[in-house]
């Protein structure tokens, strides 16, 4: 990490040492406003129900790591999948399960239930999950943007969800934002908070994760195609080849010639932020990384910024870890995010093309299917106990 006003020696060491004590500590920072974790019993009779729509997906299993590692509370634990993957056997917490099909029935006498099942399943039994009182958290796009359900990044705007508890007799959608909307606004939230942003420019580059595991499969077996024979001859995921290429984002085109993803990040900023007074533009582009996604931010804001305030805000932000080490060119990887629980930014500097300190350049990357999915699922069911 980069320690203000240290030289560039010192923030070389600083950067290693510090990042590898971030790896170790990131899932104990990352899990409030002020960097504390709520400790919690695991299987206890008082707590809440849990069911799991989508659990043997990628982010739904990673839903079961994460509520592992967190010591999320439950007294009882339902997996639920498509009827060609009920019967399967799933771990969790030293008992065995048996994946039930998800049917309208499943959420009787549940408490919260985390769904990763594609837009359209959310969208058929998510409605049929909160008239039974149960409160839906959805990783799908189906509910972001519609009025009256909260888009929720715990560490930015929990506030949008303060009336939504257990035991309160009702229950109730949050939406879980995209991953690339999470991974920009734990960059660039602490700026906009201290000083305002007036213009926001992202590309992101994407990796497999995000596809999900198929994708990643698909992935893994092009590199061996490519390294052994030459050629990619696997494309069930993609039309074209994927590994040793980077495209545009598989998501449908618009007509404005941005596609789904892209708006998506235009969209959903606005809502979390709750403003319409920020101009926002995006370029989203997969590339063969398996796992956590990076993004290249450049900022216009509404008052000065120096480097050094923009360092020191964002390294205090929660879920947020500094890798800024010019001398030595160390800044944020896919590999230091990947399995980690923080969002790590780097590359933080002044925007020379702008005049003065209203412009600035920064680089962070996240783990897609941890902060920007299940982890941030599950940090907003922590925020209904």
């Amino acid at each position: 990490m980069f320690s203000v006003g240290a030289s560039p020696n010192t923030a070389a060491r600083t950067s290693v040492s510090s990042l590898k004590k971030t790896k170790q500590n990131s899932r104990v920072k990352s899990g409030s406003r002020r960097n504390v974790v709520q400790t919690f019993a695991k299987k206890t009779p008082d707590g809440p129900r849990v069911c799991i729509a989508g659990v043997t997906g990628a982010v739904g299993q990673e839903f079961l790591r994460v509520l592992k590692q967190r010591d999320f509370p439950y007294s009882e634990m339902k997996m639920l999948a498509s009827s060609r993957s009920a019967g399967k056997e799933v771990e969790f917490d030293g008992e065995t399960y048996t994946t039930e099909e998800l049917t309208e029935t499943s959420f009787d006498n549940m408490d919260i239930a985390l769904f990763s099942a594609g837009g359209s399943i959310s969208k058929k039994f998510g409605p049929i999950a909160v008239e039974k009182g149960c409160y839906v958290v959805d990783n799908s796009s189906a509910f972001r943007m519609t009025e009256g359900v909260p888009l929720v990044i715990p560490e930015v705007n929990p506030e949008a969800m303060a009336d939504m508890k257990i035991g309160s007799g009702k229950g109730g959608i949050i939406a879980n934002p995209n991953c690339s909307t999470i991974i920009a606004l734990m960059a660039t939230t602490a700026i906009q908070r201290k000083v305002g942003i007036e213009r926001m420019v992202v590309s992101t580059y994407q990796a497999a994760s995000g596809a999900g595991a198929q994708a990643m499969a698909e992935l893994e077996q092009q590199t061996r195609e490519l390294v052994n024979d030459g050629e990619v001859k696997t494309k069930e995921i993609f039309p074209w080849g994927y590994a040793f290429n980077l495209f545009s984002h598989n998501a449908p085109m618009m007509d404005n010639g941005y596609n789904e993803e892209e708006m998506k990040m235009v969209k959903e900023t606005k809502k979390i932020w709750n403003t319409d007074d920020i101009s926002i533009c995006a370029t989203c582009i997969r590339v063969p990384v398996m796992r956590a996604h990076a993004e290249s931010i450049n900022l216009t804001l509404k008052n000065d910024l120096s480097e050094e305030e923009a360092r020191k805000i964002i390294s205090e932000f929660p879920g947020v870890s500094l890798i800024d080490d010019r001398a030595n060119n160390r800044f944020p990887m896919p590999s230091d995010a990947s399995d980690q629980d923080d969002c790590f930014v780097g590359r933080i500097r002044r925007d020379i093309s702008q005049k003065g300190n209203k412009g600035l350049e920064l680089f962070v990357c996240g783990d897609q299917i941890r902060k920007g999915a299940a982890q941030n699922a599950v940090q907003v069911a922590e925020l209904l106990l």
